[in-house]
């Protein structure tokens, strides 16, 4: 936990961002008749039916520092994809630094074996080296700011039905768009001595 507040706490760099990544999915779900539309004194008419059109997975990286944020849309959530994924924001998003500091949530396939599943070994090597990990504790995966961008992607553009995987990379792309322009940034304020008063009983009790 204190390693993560650590690097909330560094000052920016750019040769050394820090993002924070995490990963949702959402239903595909298609209407089995067409909705109504809003009219003047009449709200839109939705049908309760619908069609199951499978699962879409959404990587998420954020970058609080700067308000920056990008989303990276999948038909599954593998090793590889998470590799790709990685490989994207690298070679993509932060090309020229020197190193990209992630932090993320301790699930099986974010690891940097997941590069030399998905790579060749000179590739995988290459992409190892440009990131530094810090994994949030078990149960602690809210000490993740790309959970609150998450939070915030599904209440302003993931709650209703999306039929497909195309118009969902759309909807989000449009959404991340709208939100870097306006540099969104999170002011994070809790801190390592806060976590040592208010989450006292999950350290170790030293007795003289």
């Amino acid at each position: 936990m204190e390693d993560v507040l650590e690097v909330y706490a560094l000052p920016y760099d750019p040769q050394r961002p820090v993002v924070c990544m995490d990963e949702t999915n959402k239903q595909l779900l298609a209407d089995t008749r067409a909705p109504l539309p809003m009219e003047p004194g009449q709200v839109a008419c939705i049908d309760h039916e619908y069609v199951r059109q499978g699962v879409a997975n959404l990587f998420m990286f954020s970058e609080p520092l700067v308000g920056q944020r990008h989303v990276r849309v999948t038909d599954h959530r593998t090793s590889q994809d998470w590799a790709e994924a990685m490989r994207e924001l690298a070679d993509v998003y932060y090309p020229d630094v020197n190193t990209i500091i992630v932090v993320l949530d301790n699930l099986n396939t974010h690891d940097p074996a997941s590069f030399y599943a998905a790579f060749p070994p000179e590739e995988a090597q290459r992409l190892a080296k440009r990131f530094e990990f810090h994994f949030t504790p078990k149960h602690g995966s809210w000490l993740n700011i790309a959970e609150i961008e998450l939070s915030v992607l599904g209440c302003q553009c993931l709650d209703r039905r999306i039929p497909d995987k195309n118009m969902l990379t759309t909807e989000v792309a449009a959404w991340v768009e709208r939100r870097n322009q306006k540099v969104t940034k999170v002011d994070w304020q809790f801190k390592t001595a806060d976590a040592r008063i208010k989450l006292k009983h999950l350290y170790p009790k030293i007795h003289d």
